[in-house]
């Protein structure tokens, strides 16, 4: 496993391999490895040859006021994460190497309409700064293959959109979400839960497993089911910011739709937590 900070180094192995004949695959991150970190750089290492991992915190995809200087760093603990899994590359640049004009850049990627609703509203500007860095950071590394968390379902659903809509020469993957024991989603965020609101945080899952399950059993009162689970959310503390029943295209929900996907966010604390669940989610069989 080697660590690179520089572009020109990234470009000299990238260019090796390309001479090989080698198959890439990119796990873009930010760093503050968890298991789901960890669980997508095993899915992809199976199909390529050689393995990315990026950790870069992108200013860009911070909206004013969040919680970009205090995010979680913490290279020397996702270094030692990363070891027994031995990805050929660990990239972590700085700032002023992703961006040496300084930022915000002149240049940016928009995704319209798809990223300017649920968190494109809470959060302005963040899908903007975020599809910019991945294009970015697939211009540098030139994989066949990048993989993103379901956690994440818009984020991934844009980043396939500009994919295609770009004709960017990357497979984009996605790797299911990986949960804490009471059923929370992982997340680098989750570390500003205290104990107590880390216990409450599971009932953000529980409302979605039940909507789950009443859309498989044939409820189509879509505006009932979103506002019951609204009033669970609140009773359990949280303040909802949106919780969508909607088709897996994230348009909104009709009766003629046969599969679904609930979108939801809410803050609990210091921590704005996200998540989602499809109908095919082994939960709602059990």
């Amino acid at each position: 496993m080697k660590l690179i900070q520089t572009i020109p180094e990234l470009k000299a192995l990238r260019a090796r391999w390309r001479a090989a004949g080698e198959r890439v695959a990119l796990v873009p991150t930010m760093g503050n490895l968890h298991a789901g970190h960890l669980s997508l750089v095993e899915q992809v290492q199976t199909g390529a040859d050689r393995t990315v991992v990026s950790i870069f915190v992108n200013p860009l995809q911070f909206a004013p006021g969040e919680d970009f200087d205090r995010y979680p760093r913490t290279l020397a603990d996702d270094l030692a994460k990363l070891d027994p899994l031995a990805p050929d590359v660990v990239f972590a640049p700085s700032v002023d190497e992703i961006y040496p004009q300084g930022y915000p850049i002149a240049t940016n990627v928009v995704v319209n309409g798809l990223a300017e609703r649920f968190c494109g509203e809470f959060r302005a500007g963040h899908f903007v700064g975020a599809a910019t860095v991945v294009t970015i950071l697939l211009n540098l590394v030139q994989p066949e293959q990048a993989i993103f968390g379901e956690k994440d379902y818009q984020q991934l659903l844009v980043f396939r959109r500009m994919a295609r809509d770009l004709h960017l020469p990357v497979e984009i993957l996605s790797g299911p979400t990986v949960r804490e024991a009471n059923g929370l989603a992982m997340s680098s965020r989750n570390r500003y839960l205290s104990d107590e609101e880390r216990a409450s945080a599971a009932v953000l899952r529980q409302q979605l497993v039940a909507t789950g399950r009443a859309l498989r059993a044939g409820h189509r009162d879509f505006a009932a089911l979103e506002q019951a689970a609204r009033v669970q959310l609140r009773a359990a503390g949280f303040a909802p910011q949106y919780f969508n029943i909607l088709s897996p295209e994230l348009e909104p929900a009709t009766s003629q739709h046969s599969d679904f996907v609930v979108l939801a966010a809410a803050v609990l604390g210091a921590a704005r937590l996200i998540d989602n669940i499809r109908l095919d989610d082994p939960a709602l069989a059990a």
